[in-house]
């Protein structure tokens, strides 16, 4: 049998190369992403970018060498004051994003790992700043506005998780200003019936206190939180390393996993995410400062994005990975 001609032959590779790519795209949850902002630019191994809106405008992102949790670079993200005294529900961000392309289903259980660092000085006023954020794709003509199903804020210096899903009727709510004492099983809520939403609080630092927790006066028995014996870390205490699993479920099959430092802080089981009609089939990570409209500076450094489909490949403590069932 006489061999393939040499040109057929690398067409023939290239074509499966092609398709190899083109596969890995169609499945982009079992990609692995991976980016240490190492060069001036997002490496194309990572799948990220920086979004261009008006809220983006207020913020700024540089690739720089001087703080570094790892390697030879890290992402240097700043916002600064954008929006006008009187504009109402103005937010000012410089988050980066997962390339649409690689968004992964929404239904389906993903590991994200990032590095972040607090630049000085760390706002310690009563507001509303977020360090990363989940969310669910929206679509068009959807209805409403859709907080995310988990987010990292930080509010009065004090660094805490909260997960948003649905309404759902709280066991008990008490006094308004006053942070709910939740029985086993149950977990503080704030609950927002004229959005369809509900937000629980997760996880705090150490220093969250039941004063910086007045607006969850409700409990819940839709999300249970399991408090493996850590807290996560405080805003002031250096980089902190986190490794997430997200699997939403609005209909109560929803999981989250929160690693922070090595160290394994709550898994999240219930009812996480939204249903409403319209909504996208995907979920989707975005990192960076955001915060309501303000009147100084604020900068964050971020370093060793990862993710995955497998624990392994995002959690440096891999013997844990094995304790998650």
């Amino acid at each position: 049998m006489k061999a393939a001609p040499l040109r057929s032959r690398i067409a023939g590779i290239l074509a499966v190369t092609v398709l190899a790519a083109s596969a890995a795209i169609a499945d982009p949850l079992h990609q692995h992403l991976a980016d240490g902002f190492e060069g001036q630019d997002f490496s194309p191994q990572g799948g990220l970018y920086y979004r261009e809106n008006d809220e983006q405008s207020a913020g700024t992102v540089e690739f720089q060498s001087e703080v570094k949790r790892t390697g030879n670079g890290a992402l240097k993200l700043s916002v600064r004051p954008h929006c006008k005294a009187e504009t109402e529900n103005c937010s000012e961000r410089a988050e980066i994003w997962e390339k649409t392309a690689l968004r992964v289903p929404y239904d389906k259980p993903v590991w994200y790992g990032f590095s972040v660092r607090f630049a000085d000085p760390i706002p310690s006023e009563d507001h509303r700043y977020l360090i990363a954020q989940w969310k669910r794709e929206i679509g068009p003509g959807t209805e409403g506005d859709f907080s995310p199903f988990l987010a990292l804020r930080m509010n009065h210096g004090k660094l805490f998780a909260t997960v948003e899903t649905n309404f759902h009727e709280g066991v008990s709510t008490g006094p308004e200003g006053t942070m709910a004492d939740c029985a086993p099983g149950q977990t503080p809520v704030w609950l927002r019936p004229d959005t369809n939403q509900m937000r629980a609080l997760v996880a705090t630092d150490a220093n969250f206190s039941a004063s910086d927790g007045t607006v969850f006066n409700s409990c819940t028995d839709k999300i249970e939180v399991i408090d493996r014996g850590h807290k996560l870390p405080q805003p002031a205490s250096g980089w902190i390393d986190f490794a997430i699993m997200t699997q939403p479920g609005p209909d109560g099959s929803g999981r989250i996993e929160i690693f922070a430092n090595d160290a394994w802080v709550a898994t999240v089981k219930g009812h996480v995410g939204h249903a409403d009609k319209g909504l996208g089939d995907n979920q989707y990570f975005k990192f960076g400062p955001y915060r309501a409209a303000d009147k100084t500076g604020w900068t964050l450094y971020y370093d060793d994005f990862r993710r995955s489909a497998e624990c392994r490949d995002v959690l440096a403590a891999k013997d844990l990975c094995d304790q998650i069932q």
